[in-house]
């Protein structure tokens, strides 16, 4: 290691962070204090160099590496590998050395791509001259050497080579940008670092591929040659600069081959795919495959790469061919004053695809409808021209129509075509003619009339006209359809409305002055019709209602001030037979005028007051009689019920509720009445229904034995036989079987046939003579146990004999139970703690001798 000063006066003392292993003397020259071996990785310490005069120090890193022992071959191809030299120079005028601006560029290195080694590879020597006096340390910086991708290109240290360690993709990376420099060994930059470039060449090692495997792609049919259809692209990851990546079209076939084998070309070098032929037809062809190679190597068959994708070309439609009608006449028939009926279906011919604008026909008429009655819609599925009828058409006018017709397609015919552009066709039509409805004439009919017309009075003549001319029925007949008073009546035959009650304008089912009814004129013919008109009577107004007083009922104080009460007269007539009203008191009674006064304050309203100071409190009928304007008069007189009541300071009534209470009107009344009258109905009504269920239930129990009833007590069935008393059975054996004496017992000699064999007896459970209830499920369970134990017992699921009541058992019948012969020393007390439900049988066997 070496340390240089500006001045070159300073000295040096050089020391090494590691003394056991480095030492360094004042030449620079570094020791090794021991022997050790290097790994592979690099040993790093520090050198530090210190002035001996000022103390003052600096440090620099060393990293030592093995150095590559280097055979003789090796040398020699190392002497062959070019080496780049850092550029310097000494100027003549002075004794330091001076860098050199760089003014060349060291030529790029170019390496092919995927070599197959050895590796490590060398490529370059890297050598300053100024390595005769000094030691240096080469190294190199950039992508594929300290950064990423790193370890591709290393450098001996000490030698300068360059070397690449594994086989390089140009399509990975086209290019290393490298820089190499040159230290000395304190680490200090002795030459200016200098560019090197390494090219990767490329390999013609990836085949074309093309974008899409399948190109679709259309043309027009009739086009000319030259027409372009499409084009199909491949790509190449090799170098398209170089033939590698330098890519040539074709087609190799092309399916079908009509009308030309040869339908379609492609540039070779665009891969724009262009007709060649004339004669596209869609109607004959509708699509055409091609198979299209790429191929690099600018298309060399022998060296270069290919690859094939399909290009599907869909010939599309034009019109070339027009709409022609199957026949030249139609024929079709509708029923007179139908409409939104089809008549007639219009049947064309066309050779384009279907369901396209050149397909797709339209119709319209060109004659025979100066009237616009018909149309012709277009069937989207069918393509059909539908002649529909849009207004009605009346047979006795017009009975056949002879449309003539023109089919064409929604757009025109292409350029060249030989053919019409239409079609045209003629539609007859005949008119059906049917049995129409009579209608009336005017209909509605308006008629003027002063109400209170009479009963049975003639009104008018409503009449209607049969539109059949043709046809041969009698004439009309006449009824009433809708006549909401019932005031109408018309004639059937001619059509003469008389009235069957007084007109009444102010009838509810009059609406503003007019009344409406409606009639029904019905013919004979095939299928019958009928057809309806409306009447209506405008009824004008007469003075036939007198005005009458509103409210009835009204409030007022007993003292004179406030006591004022507005009324309005009401009329149900309309001028001029109405208000301005006249209100007067009559004469009778003399306290009507004594005790009241009446104001008129304008044409349909007054005010009613007290005429004396004071009025005791209560109800009172007020008569006023009211004159309206008509001409003749009619007047009438009204009652008006005042309560006359006990006010506070606001004029208020304080005792109303008495008042209203002792003046309670007959509609009141009746409606409690009618509630009352309900309810005691309803009672009496409840009272009928209890006394029948009572009856009903009596007469069942006379039905039935009380004894009978099965509700909680014992079942008491018929007897089979004489009883105990007929027969000589000592049924105690039944009880206790086991306590009869041994001399009792039948003889062995004498068995009965159904018996069964004797064995040893088993030891079946003894039930105690007084059982609690609990231990009666044991008894059982210890009774079927020694049952199941017993071999003379018979198998399951056989027939068994119950007859068998044990061995010399004195019991001829089990028909009955003697409760009085038998059973005497035994004690049933217990039963009587058993409840009710056993209370006949404590009765029998515990109630003693009785």
């Amino acid at each position: 290691v070496r340390f240089r000063s500006c001045d070159g006066n300073k000295k040096i003392h050089f020391g090494s962070s590691e003394p056991e292993d480095f030492r360094v003397g004042e030449d620079g020259v570094v020791y090794a204090e021991r022997s050790f071996q290097l790994s592979a990785e690099p040993t790093e310490f520090v050198v530090s160099a210190q002035d001996k005069e000022t103390q003052q120090e600096w440090q620099m890193r060393v990293k030592l590496t093995p150095e590559p022992a280097f055979t003789g071959a090796s040398e020699k191809d190392q002497r062959k590998i070019e080496e780049i030299i850092f550029p310097w120079q000494q100027y003549k005028h002075s004794s330091s050395l001076k860098r050199q601006k760089r003014d060349w560029v060291i030529p790029p290195i170019n390496l092919p791509e995927n070599s197959k080694g050895p590796f490590p590879q060398e490529l370059v020597r890297i050598r300053s001259d100024r390595d005769k006096s000094l030691s240096l340390r080469y190294s190199v910086t950039g992508p594929g050497a300290d950064q990423p991708p790193t370890g591709i290109f290393i450098i001996n240290p000490i030698s300068g080579q360059l070397s690449v360690t594994k086989p390089l993709d140009r399509e990975q990376i086209a290019s290393f940008h490298l820089r190499a420099h040159a230290v000395d060994v304190n680490g200090n930059q002795v030459e200016n670092p200098i560019d090197i470039v390494i090219n990767v060449i490329d390999m013609n090692d990836n085949r074309p591929e093309f974008l899409h495997q399948v190109w679709n792609g259309t043309v027009p049919e009739g086009s000319k040659p030259g027409t372009y259809v499409m084009t199909v692209t491949a790509i190449d990851a090799d170098d398209p600069n170089a033939q590698n990546g330098m890519l040539r079209y074709r087609i190799l076939s092309q399916a079908p081959s009509s009308p030309s084998p040869n339908m379609f070309t492609i540039n070779n070098e665009t891969g724009d795919i262009i007709t060649v032929a004339a004669g596209l037809d869609r109607e004959k062809v509708q699509q055409y495959t091609l198979i299209i190679q790429a191929t690099d190597m600018e298309g060399n068959p022998t060296y270069g790469l290919s690859n094939t994708a399909t290009a599907v070309i869909a010939v599309t439609d034009v019109n070339d061919n027009p709409p022609e009608f199957t026949a030249m006449t139609f024929y079709g028939e509708v029923p007179e004053n139908r409409v939104d009926v089809i008549v007639a279906n219009l049947t064309v011919t066309d050779k384009d695809q279907p369901h396209t604008q050149a397909w797709n026909a339209l119709y319209r008429m060109t004659g025979g409808d100066p009237t616009g009655r018909f149309t012709i819609l277009t069937d989207p599925n069918s393509n059909d021209g539908l002649v529909t009828v849009v207004k009605p058409i009346d047979f006795e006018t017009n009975r056949m129509f002879v449309l003539t017709v023109a089919a064409e397609n929604q757009v025109p015919l292409a350029k060249g075509i030989q053919h019409p552009p239409q079609s045209t066709a003629t539609v007859s039509i005949t008119v059906i003619d049917v049995n129409e409805s009579p209608y009336f004439v005017p209909n509605p009919k308006l008629v003027r009339q002063e109400e209170g017309l009479m009963a049975g009075s003639m009104l008018t003549t409503f009449t209607a006209q049969d539109p059949d001319r043709y046809m041969q029925q009698t004439s009309l007949r006449y009824s009433k359809l809708s006549d909401p008073a019932n005031w109408l009546k018309i004639d059937p035959v001619n059509g003469q409305i008389t009235t069957t009650a007084v007109l009444d304008r102010e009838s509810i089912y009059v609406q503003n002055n007019m009344y409406n009814a409606t009639f029904l004129a019905s013919d004979n013919g095939i299928p019958p019709m009928s057809g309806t008109g409306t009447l209506q009577i405008y009824l004008l107004d007469i003075n036939d209602n007198a005005p009458q007083v509103h409210p009835k009922e009204a409030t007022t104080c007993e003292t004179l001030q406030p006591n004022a009460i507005n009324i309005t007269a009401v009329d149900p007539d309309i001028d001029p037979n109405a208000g301005p009203f006249a209100f007067e008191l009559p004469d009778t009674p003399a306290s009507i005028k004594r005790n009241w006064t009446i104001v008129r304050i304008s044409g349909d309203h007054a005010q009613l007051s007290l005429r004396i100071r004071f009025l005791e409190a209560g109800i009172y009928d007020v008569p006023i009689v009211i004159t309206d304007s008509g001409n003749p008069h009619a007047s009438s007189t009204s009652l008006l019920k005042v309560k006359v009541c006990q006010c506070d300071l606001n004029g208020d009534c304080t005792d109303v509720d008495r008042i209203v209470g002792a003046g309670l009107g007959t509609g009141a009344i009746i409606a409690i009445l009618l509630c009352i009258i309900i309810l005691l109905i309803l009672v009496l009504m409840f009272v009928v229904w209890m006394k029948r269920r009572d009856k009903e239930r009596q007469a069942k129990q006379l039905l039935i034995d009380p004894e009978d009833d099965v509700r909680d007590n014992i079942l008491k069935y018929d007897e089979e036989g004489g009883g105990e008393e007929d027969q000589d059975y000592d049924l105690s054996q039944l009880q206790q079987p086991d306590t009869l004496e041994p001399d009792a017992i039948k003889p062995v000699g004498i068995r009965r046939l159904d018996e069964r064999p004797i064995h040893a007896e088993p030891q079946y459970p003894v039930r105690s003579a007084a059982p609690h209830p609990g231990d009666i499920g044991d008894f059982i369970n210890e009774g079927l146990k020694a049952a199941d134990n017993d071999p003379t017992a018979p198998p399951y699921d056989s027939l068994l004999v119950f007859d068998y009541e044990g061995s010399g058992s004195t019991a001829g019948s089990l028909s009955s139970l003697n409760s009085s012969s038998s059973g005497g020393e035994q004690d049933y007390d217990y039963l009587n703690d058993w409840g009710p439900r056993f209370k006949k049988l404590a009765d029998m066997y515990g109630g003693g001798d009785d």
